[in-house]
């Protein structure tokens, strides 16, 4: 072999070992971790939010899940009476649904008779309702995260929200340094 052609293949192989190691290093620093974004406060995509998350905890997929604005709604317990809220707060807390069985679909809500339909479908099908979805969430050690400036923002307290196992409070920071480290993430 000539010499200009043995350098040139000894050169490749360098470069395709540096990438290779490169590869390697990338691949090191994402885990099987799904982060994703929860922003809509409408039952169908709460839905997907959960079949997905449930979905990939399944499959051993860490998971964690951010919930931010209209989102925060589906994890207000209804039975939670909370006082000392300003008179804004206050609207917020009437106007937006109170938890995950008040939601509104995103699409063909037809005055409220949407959801009772989608309901009605999903037992008939034997789907999981939002409830057991998120009591499955809870046994697959999902991790809930709340967006602590859209609580503030919509005048949300932390005594409102539902019970749940592994339920914290953080800021984007969080949820960016959650998805740093995930080989997936998602915006719902």
């Amino acid at each position: 072999m000539e010499p200009d052609i043995e350098q040139k293949i000894k050169e490749m192989q360098s470069q395709i070992s540096e990438l290779q190691g490169r590869v390697t290093d990338i691949e090191g620093t994402h885990k099987d971790q799904l982060a994703m974004i929860v922003m809509s406060g409408d039952m169908d995509k709460i839905l997907a939010t959960m079949v997905v998350a449930v979905g990939a905890a399944a499959m051993d997929t860490e998971v964690k899940l951010f919930f931010t604005f209209w989102s925060i709604a589906a994890l207000r317990d209804p039975k939670k009476k909370v006082t000392g809220k300003s008179s804004i707060a206050k609207m917020f807390g009437r106007m937006l649904p109170a938890g995950r069985n008040n939601l509104k679909l995103s699409k063909m809500n037809m005055g409220g008779y949407g959801p009772k339909m989608i309901k009605k479908l999903m037992k008939k099908q034997k789907v999981f309702s939002l409830d057991e979805f998120f009591e499955q969430a809870a046994e697959l050690d999902i991790e809930i995260v709340i967006c602590e400036m859209s609580m503030d923002l919509m005048g949300f307290k932390k005594e409102e929200i539902i019970d749940y196992p592994n339920l914290g409070y953080g800021g984007v920071a969080t949820f960016l340094a959650d998805a740093n480290e995930s080989r997936i993430q998602l915006f719902i």
